[in-house]
């Protein structure tokens, strides 16, 4: 039996990447139809259920298009049963008028069992004050193949420790909005399906959802090399454009227009996608326009580029070694040091100047 993760669709969102505004609604658009994507190929290989794990909206009033989206979809999908546990952007969302979709499992603050054919799906809407509670009385039979839904940071929320030996086999997180996954303990994992769509720069990289299977044959599988016993899982990419970062060191050029060629050679992202460049090193030109002949020259190429200017002004130090003054003392008492490296002389120097001259933002 197939199941699909996912979690954080945040429809409705605004999106993060501060884009024009035309450009922001074909981003809302596009996280609509990452949905509608994903439900198309759960359909289409016979998926018998989809886990949404927290955040399907952006807030706990979406908005009516978004609503009837998502609820229109379930109904629209009636093969597939949905279970839908809501996240700390929706955790008061109501259904509404959908609320009696018998394809659609909600849950709520305790913990509320499913059956699956030979599997069980259980969650539990996390909120902090019902952990204790949640960690006590959670309890699965062993002959079945368990599927433990939370949503939740597992870095200061929730304790995996205190989900040991539970009889969980697939624990679908949602929260984090990047791909994750590990060993929960010698039966079960825990993955993190991340998001269907990257919407600002902290998205970076490929987004999409988590296939799961059912699987009787204990051991043999391994996914990222995580071992698994009754569900196997894989990652499928699916989002519609992907955001990706580059550090690019202009150091060696001479001008904006060679920074920018330098720039366009490293940067191979498909066209579709949206860029963020962090230029570093140190140059000797103006930097005034920097940034914007780089972005010039980029985004005639992609959906969108954001540009920032990391380099520093290049200066000669050693200029200051030989100097009768303030400066030519600080920068050779620096220069003798030896419990320092050669970056850190470097670091200490530029701080030093820069306050000497009332300057540093200069340097």
């Amino acid at each position: 039996m197939k199941i699909i993760h996912c979690a954080d669709l945040h429809l409705g969102s605004r999106i993060r990447a501060k884009l024009p505004e035309e450009k922001a609604e074909i981003r809302r658009k596009e996280v609509r139809q990452a949905f509608d994507g994903m439900l198309r190929y759960a359909y289409e290989n016979g998926a018998a259920a989809v886990l949404i794990s927290g955040d399907a909206f952006d807030s706990d009033r979406p908005s009516l298009r978004d609503s009837r989206l998502f609820y229109e979809s379930i109904a629209r999908y009636k093969e597939i049963t949905f279970f839908y546990l809501r996240g700390n952007h929706d955790k008061t969302e109501a259904c509404g008028l959908f609320e009696d979709l018998p394809n659609l499992k909600t849950f709520g603050e305790s913990w509320r069992t499913y059956p699956l054919g030979d599997c069980t799906v259980t969650g539990a809407e996390w909120n902090g004050k019902n952990a204790e509670n949640l960690y006590r009385t959670l309890s699965l039979p062993a002959d079945k193949t368990n599927f433990v839904m939370l949503h939740g940071d597992i870095n200061g929320e929730i304790d995996l420790s205190r989900l040991k030996n539970k009889n969980i086999d697939y624990l679908a997180l949602g929260h984090i909005h990047t791909y994750a996954c590990g060993k929960l303990d010698e039966r079960g994992v825990y993955v993190y399906s991340g998001c269907l769509e990257g919407r600002g720069y902290d998205e970076c990289g490929k987004k999409g959802f988590v296939e799961a299977e059912t699987n009787d044959t204990r051991g043999r599988g391994n996914t990222g090399g995580v071992a698994y016993a009754k569900a196997g899982y894989r990652f499928v990419p699916s989002s519609l454009r992907e955001i990706t970062e580059y550090r690019v060191d202009v150091s060696s050029a001479k001008s904006d227009r060679e920074a920018a060629e330098i720039a366009e050679r490293t940067v191979t992202s498909p066209k579709k996608d949206l860029i963020r460049v962090y230029l570093t090193g140190e140059v000797s030109f103006d930097r005034k326009y920097l940034t914007k002949t780089v972005e010039e020259a980029l985004e005639k190429r992609y959906f969108f580029v954001s540009v920032k200017d990391e380099t520093r002004a290049k200066c000669d130090f050693s200029l200051y070694e030989n100097e009768n003054s303030v400066k030519g003392e600080f920068v050779r008492l620096v220069l003798k040091r030896d419990d320092l490296s050669a970056e850190e002389k470097d670091a200490v120097i530029r701080l030093g100047i820069g306050a000497l001259e009332n300057n540093g933002a200069e340097l």
